[in-house]
């Protein structure tokens, strides 16, 4: 079990290429900032990314260059920095005709956008930065799969979308294992994921939440004493490893509870409570609620988000 692809599959992240977009100048695309995650890549020429916000310097992006940028805020990239930005669907309007052209200055770019779902997908995201902009060097797999893009950005083909979509998936990976390896702030479990003290007592854990799990049997697991385990696994995360696993097992429940296809009696018997009476024991004295109080509060909040959206047009 590598914890990385752990949380990538439970957060469920699923993506979507927007387009492969031929531009001439001018040219300007505004992108929301309820896009959870997006992925900006160039094939051929130049364009700039930037926010709307004077203290930020635009990035600008060539081919073997990329972002990924992190939702919350719009952001925008054009030919030029500052130029005139449309909406998507007006954007695909007024450059439909662009793809034909056989203009040098035309850029081609790709945007995608990723998804997460649930506790485990917003703590992953939260842990990136605002922005990543990555320019890999000889040898880094990043600027193989980046060439990659770029050929098959090139001409139109039978299938692309298909082919784009999966060397998004490996992208995505490989920029957030590289912001984690760069970054002082990568989550305490990656970090702790590569200490061989910690690493097969954690993938352990994440393998069979259910498991009644002990300090002394993760310890052996570990090849460590009781003493020496837990000294370690604090140090390095910052709680006990008990305090760690019910956590977890928290944050399984309530995805479990948001996604709304299993009974409280299954997500019980899913992460470790021997009964319905003693998850739900477990859930209120960790949240203060329980378990189906809390997730009718969450649906009824849901409700209210789609019903402004709705409203906002």
């Amino acid at each position: 079990m590598d914890l990385l692809a752990d949380h990538l599959t439970r957060a469920r992240a699923s993506g979507a290429v927007f387009a492969r977009t031929v531009a001439r100048p001018p040219w300007g695309l505004r992108l929301g900032g309820e896009i959870q995650l997006a992925v900006h890549a160039v094939a051929r020429g130049q364009c700039w990314l930037w926010f709307d916000d004077p203290t930020e310097a635009p990035i600008p992006l060539s081919p073997g260059r990329f972002a990924l940028v992190r939702g919350g805020r719009d952001h925008f990239i054009g030919h030029e920095p500052g130029a005139l930005c449309l909406e998507p669907e007006a954007f695909r309007a007024a450059h439909a005709n662009d793809a034909v052209s056989d203009d040098a200055q035309a850029t081609v770019f790709l945007c995608g956008a990723y998804r997460f779902s649930g506790d485990i997908g917003q703590g992953l995201l939260a842990t990136l930065p605002p922005v990543i902009s990555l320019t890999p060097e000889i040898g880094d797999p990043m600027r193989e799969v980046i060439g990659l893009l770029s050929r098959e950005l090139a001409v139109p083909e039978p299938g692309q979308n298909t082919v784009l979509d999966r060397l998004l998936d490996v992208l995505l990976v490989l920029a957030v294992r590289s912001s984690f390896r760069d970054s002082t702030s990568a989550p305490r479990w990656y970090r702790a994921s590569a200490d061989r003290r910690l690493k097969a007592a954690l993938q352990a854990i994440h393998e069979d939440a259910a498991h009644p799990w002990s300090v002394p049997e993760l310890a052996k697991i570990g090849g460590l004493s009781r003493a020496a385990f837990a000294r370690a696994f604090g140090e390095a995360l910052g709680e006990t490893p008990m305090q760690y696993l019910t956590e977890w097992r928290m944050t399984l429940a309530r995805d479990h509870l948001r996604d709304g296809a299993m009974s409280l009696a299954e997500i019980a018997d899913a992460i470790g409570y021997g009964s319905p009476y003693a998850f739900a024991a477990a859930f209120r004295r960790h949240h203060g609620l329980p378990p189906g109080a809390w997730r009718s509060q969450v649906a009824e909040a849901g409700d209210e988000r789609a019903t402004d959206r709705i409203h906002l047009g």
